[in-house]
């Protein structure tokens, strides 16, 4: 009966431990199979590391265990184990990655459960056994952890034949043109721009989506540059200091873009210092005969000094001393109006898009400066322009909501972003509502940050609902300091609530602006 009885135990304790290394292996997939990171993302969310509530089933189970109750232990055992039906934002994506860590994770399971049945069948006593499904039931993230650490030099090695390949590629490709891009924001949206105006004029291929690490950039040279394009444009992001250096050796730009620096990732940058820095290496990386193109209106763009002494080209809205300037912008509810002239005198003229916001302009001109020095004709310059799609989730319009009007900045937000989106949100005509949970990954000003993003929105906004009470209690201050009435203040549980309270408001003159989404790493 004893060993019938474990058996089953068994085939439940593998259901449940399948949740919970999916779970486990999902946040080490989105902290980009980093241990440090997934380890801190672990002591900020130690209940999902251990959750309270199975915790208690696991000891009201092992408390029926040792009274031999096997009805109610079993029924507890498999309450334990019934998956939860939360949906993931982002899901686990099963790579050739994740599979090698899913062979190692079977690997160690197999050694504990062979553990558990040699004391079963060598007639230890049973909590020998018992003992070593909790620890390994307890231990799951550590033992995920543990798999990562013992992949690693295969990674490593994987990785390494991957460089070297795309490396050979790139350097055979002796008629493409590569492009980079960074940018604290503003990079994968100038991305999408630069290559709807260049795709007129080029061959162009650009690096997809959001991939911009260095092995995202490799595989997209491993898997799409041919011979015969004319131009490749490679997104860089960073995450600590040389990640842009090490993209910057593979593809061996000849043009960059630093689109803005602010203070995003500061919880692994620490300071602004560094974030410059390292957003610099794209230009520090340049050859003698390259050109950098670079925000004028930005502060600390403008505060750094690089040492590489290749040409500058800047670009800017507000200062009138850079070579491109954008003038007369003029939004409306099909896009945006502005003219664009440089300090050569080679170009004046206007230009139209379907997209918003102030910061999309930016990013337009800094993709204009780098078509029209490359030589692009005015007239596909302004077809291309006009061409130009929202990239989704960024300033994106659309309807939604029981046919109402939604601008969608739901993919990431900062300081300097969001401010615009209200900018654009206030001068529209209707009723102005903010939904959002408010702005991450700001280190010790988050805080400092959201409060002045929720005074802000109180000269914007007709009504705000703010997603999560403990998130949003910055916001809630800002709004409050400037004495934002409470009646036009909802306070939603997830934003499933929010949904629910925009349908309640019944306006259909609303316009939602919806500033951030929180990935899975943030969901409570």
């Amino acid at each position: 009966m004893m060993q019938i009885v474990f058996s089953i135990i068994s085939i439940l304790w593998i259901a449940y431990l399948f949740f919970r290394v999916k779970q486990g292996l999902h946040m080490l997939q989105l902290n980009s199979y980093f241990n440090n990171r997934l380890i801190r993302w672990m002591k900020d969310h130690w209940l999902k590391v251990f959750p309270f509530n199975e915790l208690i089933a696991l000891v009201i189970a092992i408390f029926y265990y040792f009274n031999q109750n096997w009805t109610v232990f079993l029924i507890v055992l498999l309450g334990l184990i019934v998956p939860k039906n939360k949906q993931e934002k982002k899901k686990l994506v099963v790579t050739a990655r994740v599979k090698r860590l899913i062979t190692t994770i079977a690997i160690i399971y197999l050694f504990l459960i062979a553990t558990s049945l040699h004391f079963i069948w060598n007639d230890y006593p049973i909590s020998y056994a018992v003992l070593v499904i909790v620890l390994g039931s307890l231990l799951t993230y550590g033992i995920i952890l543990l798999a990562n650490l013992i992949n690693k030099p295969i990674e490593n090695g994987i990785k390494e034949h991957y460089y070297k390949d795309a490396k050979n590629i790139i350097s055979s490709a002796q008629n493409t043109t590569t492009i980079g891009i960074t940018g604290s924001f503003g990079k994968t949206s100038t991305k999408f721009v630069l290559d709807t105006i260049l795709s007129s004029h080029f061959n162009t291929l650009k690096t997809p989506n959001s991939f911009n690490t260095k092995i995202g950039v490799t595989i997209t040279i491993r898997n799409s540059l041919k011979p015969y394009h004319d131009v490749f444009i490679a997104e860089m992001g960073a995450k600590e200091p040389g990640n842009i250096q090490e993209i910057c050796e593979l593809v061996g730009h000849k043009y960059a873009i630093l689109t803005a620096i602010g203070e995003q990732h500061l919880e692994t940058f620490k300071t602004l210092e560094n974030i410059q820095k390292t957003k610099y290496e794209i230009v520090e990386t340049l050859p003698e005969d390259g050109v950098a193109f670079l925000n004028r209106d930005d502060a600390n763009i403008m505060a750094y000094t690089p040492k590489n002494q290749c040409r500058k080209v800047y670009f800017a809205i507000d200062d009138q001393e850079a070579d491109y300037v954008a003038s007369n912008i003029r939004f409306h509810n099909k896009g945006t109006t502005f003219r664009v002239t440089n300090k050569a005198e080679t170009l004046d003229a206007d230009f139209e898009t379907k997209i918003l916001g102030k910061h999309n302009v930016y990013n337009i001109l800094a993709a204009i400066s780098v078509a029209w020095e490359m030589n692009v004709p005015l007239n596909k310059l302004q077809q291309g322009v006009k061409k130009i799609q929202a990239v989704k989730h960024r300033m994106e319009i659309k309807k939604g909501f029981g046919n109402l009007t939604v601008i969608d900045d739901s993919f990431n937000s900062n300081p300097t972003g969001s401010r615009m989106a209200l900018e654009v949100l206030s001068s529209m005509e209707g009723y102005k509502v903010l939904v959002t949970p408010g702005m991450v990954e700001l280190g010790d000003k988050e805080y400092q940050y959201n409060k002045a993003f929720g005074e802000y929105a109180a000269d914007a906004c007709d009504y705000v609902i703010l997603v999560g009470e403990k998130q949003t209690k910055p916001l809630q201050d800002g709004l409050r300091e400037k004495d934002y009435p409470e009646e036009q203040l909802f306070i939603a549980k997830d934003l499933n609530h929010a949904i629910s309270q925009i349908q309640a408001l019944n306006r259909q003159d609303a316009i939602i602006l919806l500033e951030n989404d929180l990935p899975d790493t943030y969901n409570e």
